[in-house]
Order: structure tokens, then C-alpha cells, then sequence
């Protein structure tokens, strides 16, 4: 356990590059303050998916969000941009391969469970990763909304792909998340 709590030590200086490209300063924020915020927001919607009636496996859902950008430690956090350069699935396998660099000395039982929460995030085979993966998009358009009530310009990106994304989400889930993006959005707009 020790060497990859060391080694993830790394997520609380990597800086999210994104940010980074559209001129805010290195720093602005880490790979492991995102992570965070991720797994904060998913645990937000998830108590008020649950508040609706709709049952969620809320112990997974926070595992999938803390381990969801860990390959990062060791890939870097790579921007969407630079996919465009890459072959088809090269940031995918790449990053499921770091994963399993990452979590290779931990004991079997780990690495397996570890391993299928990663797996199960990646391909958003259930309600719980689809979650989220909402919840990485709500931490995303949050930062960005701090950000540019500090001052930041030419964020406007992250919003637009943001307001189009499918989650793959039905029913109560996917209102929930339209809510809590829409909140954002008009919240932004109050800043003009």
C-alpha cells in the first residue's frame, strides 16, 4: 500500500492541464483537487438521486470517483487536444495501462477490485459510473465558474461541450444532473 500512496502523492501537484492552455496559471488546479471535487460532487448527486427514490451504491460510486484519474499519476493529465494527435484508443490503453502499473503492488483482492471499479468508470457500464462521470463534467463547469468570476476569459469551451453531453443517464438520475448543470449555467449567466 505504501508505494502507490506514495506515488499518488503526485495527483496533488500535477496541474490539470487544460487550464493551464487557456492561460490561467500553472497551479490553478491539480489533478488531485479535482479528484476531489469529482468525488464531492458525485456525492452530491447521489444523495439526491437517492432522495428521489432511486437506489445507488454510494460506497462504489465514491471509490470510482477517488480512483478515476489515478492512471494521471503516471500519464500526465493529458488535454482533449492532444487525443486529436493520437491513435484511435492510444489515450484509453495507455491510461488503463498505467493503471494497472499503478496498482500492481497491491494484493490480489485489491488490484481486482480496484481494477473492475476503473474498468466499469471507463466504459460507463452502470448508473453508478455514469454518475460519475457526471460528476467529473459538474466539477469541471464549477472550477470553471470560479474561475471566471475571478476574471478568467475563453473558458467558454468547457460550457459548450459540457451542456451537450449524453451521461447515458435515464429517469431521475439524468434530471438530477440536468438540474445541477443548469444551475451552473444560469449562474454564469448572472456573471455578464
Amino acid at each position: 500500500m505504501l508505494s502507490i500512496l506514495l506515488e499518488l502523492q503526485r495527483l496533488k501537484r500535477l496541474d490539470r492541464t487544460g487550464w493551464v492552455l487557456r492561460g490561467l496559471s500553472p497551479g490553478a488546479e491539480s489533478i488531485g483537487a479535482h479528484s476531489y471535487g469529482v468525488a464531492l460532487a458525485a456525492m452530491l448527486l447521489v444523495d439526491a438521486v437517492r432522495a428521489r427514490g432511486i437506489e445507488v451504491d454510494v460506497e462504489r460510486v465514491l471509490r470510482m470517483a477517488l480512483l478515476h484519474d489515478v492512471a494521471e499519476a503516471r500519464t500526465g493529465d493529458l488535454p482533449r487536444a492532444a487525443a486529436h494527435y493520437l491513435p484511435e484508443g492510444a489515450r484509453r490503453d495507455a491510461e488503463r495501462a498505467a493503471f494497472a502499473d499503478i496498482v500492481a503492488d497491491l494484493n490480489e483482492e485489491q488490484r481486482r477490485a480496484y481494477g473492475e471499479l476503473h474498468e466499469e468508470y471507463e466504459e460507463r457500464a452502470t448508473l453508478e459510473a455514469r454518475l460519475v462521470k457526471a460528476a467529473d463534467v459538474v466539477d469541471l463547469l464549477a472550477q470553471a465558474f470560479v474561475f471566471e468570476r475571478a476574471g478568467a476569459r475563453e473558458l467558454g469551451e468547457f460550457w459548450k461541450s459540457a451542456e451537450a453531453h449524453d451521461f447515458g443517464l435515464e429517469g431521475v438520475a439524468a434530471e438530477v444532473v440536468k438540474e445541477m448543470i443548469g444551475a451552473l449555467v444560469r449562474a454564469r449567466g448572472e456573471l455578464r
